[in-house]
């Protein structure tokens, strides 16, 4: 896989997280059947924050590193170039 196609995979990581934090949030705010489910209902919203914590936080740290390096790389091509 070449690094477009990593960085759009790392991209829908992202936001997959993203939305499963806001899922669990709306769970633990708003949604009326998971209060009815008591303490299941909160380790389901929790489970959805933890999930999308997994996927969103350590991809946001990847992908910042692939795209400095691909920053680097360019910068160096440059310099290759002008001189």
């Amino acid at each position: 896989m070449n690094d477009n196609g990593l960085i759009k995979l790392l991209k829908i990581c992202i936001v997959i997280g993203l939305c499963l934090i806001l899922l669990g949030i709306y769970f633990h705010n708003f949604s009326e059947y998971m209060e009815s489910l008591g303490v299941t209902g909160i380790v389901i919203s929790a489970a959805c924050i933890a999930l999308g914590m997994v996927l969103s936080l350590p991809t946001k740290m990847y992908l910042t590193f692939l795209l400095v390096k691909r920053e680097q790389d360019q910068d160096q091509n440059q310099e290759k170039y002008t001189e």
